[in-house]
């Protein structure tokens, strides 16, 4: 008899300790261990992070930092950096999982860029690498050895969106971009249409920053395009006010200063990307260009035009012309309506 209720105590006490142990690997396994009230939350872990980082991290999103430590230790968790979502109601289990195979990607979208540190900014605002590290990127060789130089490694950079881990680096970032670039000119026969134009594809990317900064309204582009192709194709100077207004930026005098008048002031500064003063492209870009102004220079508008002029009558569009007699015309019309609305400089 005292050997049977050893038996039942001993079996008794198992079921106890079996149910606890059960109840404890539910509680740190399988019950929920989220603590934010949204639908999820996104958690972006750093590139080095250790375990011990990563718990800080998340400790704010979870009822208990330490059962979820547990069981990554039992699990052999080893900390990735990336993107990764926690689900409202996830389980360490769950959790874990994620963390180990879930790293997910960002959208990376850039256009209307004006300079490299600009792009750094806009890309670092949106994957893990920060602006320093990517700007300095832009001075490595990688880019000398693929024929772009600094007056030219914007043209690399096509506008548009992208796919990406958030975790990329400087160098990942590049490497794509490059195989971007390639696949871009090798898309509705834009290679061939280089060929026909007789300019290269740096040169196409020039030219296309200029129209691109001609106009907002795509359906003239092509023809914004035939004028300055006219010009550069009959050795005149393409008289270009973006790049009067690139050149007056970068000059001390007209620093920190917004420009909304082209003057005769600004045609006499001494730039080489001034082409009111010097024949042919200027020898870089002066920002990057839209596809669709690319496309434009590609696809250029044929046609007998050498001038135009913003169209007052019609904001946002432009009066071409065959002669400079049509084009004072026009241009008066445009420099009277600045005049009324006390625009001068």
């Amino acid at each position: 008899m005292y050997i049977k209720r050893i038996l039942i105590f001993v079996v008794f006490s198992g079921l106890i300790f079996m149910s606890l142990f059960a109840f404890y690997i539910h509680k740190v396994m399988f019950k929920s261990n989220t603590s934010f009230n949204e639908k999820s939350i996104d958690l972006f872990i750093k590139t080095g992070s250790t375990q011990n980082q990563l718990l800080v991290q998340i400790e704010p999103y979870l009822l208990s930092v330490n059962d979820f430590d547990i069981l990554a230790k039992r699990k052999k968790f080893h900390v990735k950096p990336g993107k990764y979502s926690l689900v409202k109601g996830m389980s360490n289990n769950d959790i874990i999982n994620s963390l180990r195979s879930n790293n997910k990607t960002v959208n990376v979208i850039f256009n209307n860029i004006k300079n490299l540190n600009d792009l750094a900014g806009k890309i670092s605002s949106q994957i893990e690498a920060d602006s320093i590290s990517i700007l300095n990127s832009f001075k490595t060789n990688y880019f000398i050895d693929k024929g772009f130089d600094n007056l030219n490694i914007l043209s690399m950079f096509i506008p548009n969106s992208y796919n990406f881990f958030w975790n990329t680096s400087a160098e990942q970032f590049n490497q794509r971009m490059f195989e971007e670039y390639l696949k871009f000119w090798n898309k509705s026969d834009r290679e061939e249409k280089i060929k026909k134009l007789n300019l290269s594809k740096k040169e196409v990317m020039i030219l296309a920053a200029i129209v691109s900064r001609e106009s907002r309204e795509t359906s003239e582009l092509p023809r914004i395009a035939g004028v300055y192709l006219n010009r550069l194709y009959n050795n005149w100077k393409l008289q270009a006010d973006p790049t009067v207004i690139f050149s007056a930026y970068n000059h001390d005098d007209y620093k920190n200063t917004i420009i909304r008048r082209v003057l005769f002031k600004h045609l006499k500064i001494d730039s080489p990307f001034n082409t009111y003063k010097y024949y042919g492209l200027p020898p870089g870009m002066i920002s990057m260009p839209s596809i669709e102004s690319i496309d434009a220079v590609l696809n250029y508008e044929k046609h007998n035009y050498y001038f135009f002029a913003a169209d007052p009558r019609r904001p946002g569009f432009h009066s071409f012309a065959r002669t400079f007699s049509e084009h004072k015309k026009n241009a008066k019309l445009y420099q009277n309506e600045l005049s009324k609305r006390g625009i001068k400089k």
